[in-house]
């Protein structure tokens, strides 16, 4: 399913990011801000296909959670909490899809962490029907950078990839923007067969509770370029006073106004509820009442290591039949 480039191609992107982003140039990639492209002739139809990696029960491995070169770097004495030991686990749980962090801009010298690990979690969750998805989060600054991890899950065989849209450490949003379109629009043209997921903040959030954060996102030019969409619809950051503490319409807004944004009423997404560690069953139910009611491919809730295990079976819920 991957796109097939030459062995040198490939070499050739992993020493040199100018020369990425020279490619990116001639090959017309780069969407420049001043003369945007013309938008598709009717609404985006992402590939079903492609959107079944990212349907039903999920669940999100970070960095803190698997990765013990990342861990020693913080705390030389301390071990990460999960393994491969831990995807038996998930399996059992009924865990359909595991999304899992490959890098971090704290570790700039590592675009993808303990490769060799990191092989037999995915061969592990593999052989045990489970599928996984690479992620990222790029800080939009260096395009060559950000393309240079995206790279390696992309060809690391991953059944999908997935950019966490979130990061303002590039204070400009309009460069901001044109970076994240620009590294999406590289991926989907160099691995047309790869099931990405954008997964960004709550449009409840960037519509409505912090306008500042992402002012204009280009939502219209990246809903072509996604299979699915992966809102964080944290309703537990909220209180019950701004009338967004409630599982149900956080989620259920997140994904309609998600929708109404790209312009595609049939939209794939899978939306995130969160943080774990405050959930209970009873907001499990109605999270998945709101992905049944919206229409949602799946659901999952951030993160596994901080998940209490009595609610794996209101988890179980979020799981969906998959059919190609």
């Amino acid at each position: 399913m991957r796109a097939e480039q030459s062995k040198s191609s490939l070499v050739w992107f992993r020493r040199s990011r100018f020369a990425l982003l020279a490619l990116l140039t001639v090959a017309g990639v780069v969407l420049a801000a001043c003369d945007p492209a013309p938008p598709p002739a009717g609404p985006p139809s992402p590939d079903p296909v492609r959107a079944i990696v990212f349907k039903g029960l999920g669940t999100w491995w970070d960095v803190y959670d698997w990765s013990p070169t990342f861990v020693s770097s913080r705390n030389p004495a301390a071990r990460p909490p999960h393994g491969t030991a831990d995807v038996d686990r998930l399996a059992a749980s009924g865990v359909q899809t595991l999304y899992i962090q490959t890098a971090t801009y704290r570790l700039p010298n590592e675009p993808l962490l303990d490769r060799s690990l990191l092989r037999q979690i995915v061969d592990r969750a593999h052989s045990l029907g489970i599928r996984v998805v690479g992620w990222y989060l790029p800080e939009f600054n260096d395009v060559g950078y950000d393309l240079e991890r995206f790279l390696e899950i992309a060809r690391f065989g991953f059944d999908g990839l997935g950019i966490d849209i979130e990061s303002t450490a590039n204070a400009d949003v309009a460069a901001r923007s044109q970076n994240l379109i620009t590294e999406s629009a590289f991926l989907r043209g160099a691995f047309p067969q790869l099931s990405i997921a954008a997964i960004p903040v709550s449009a409840v959030i960037w519509e409505e509770l912090n306008r500042s954060w992402w002012p204009n996102f280009p939502y219209r030019e990246l809903a072509p370029l996604f299979d699915a969409w992966m809102p964080m619809a944290y309703w537990s950051y909220r209180t019950p006073q701004s009338g967004w503490f409630d599982p149900y319409r956080y989620v259920y807004e997140s994904v309609v106004r998600l929708r109404r944004a790209t312009g595609n009423a049939n939209l794939p997404v899978h939306p995130i509820g969160g943080e774990a560690a405050k959930l209970s069953g009873a907001d499990l139910f109605w999270m998945n009442q709101a992905m049944v009611d919206s229409g949602s491919i799946g659901g999952s809730i951030y993160d596994d290591a901080t998940t209490n295990r009595d609610l794996v079976g209101a988890l179980g819920l979020f799981r969906r039949e998959l059919v190609k």
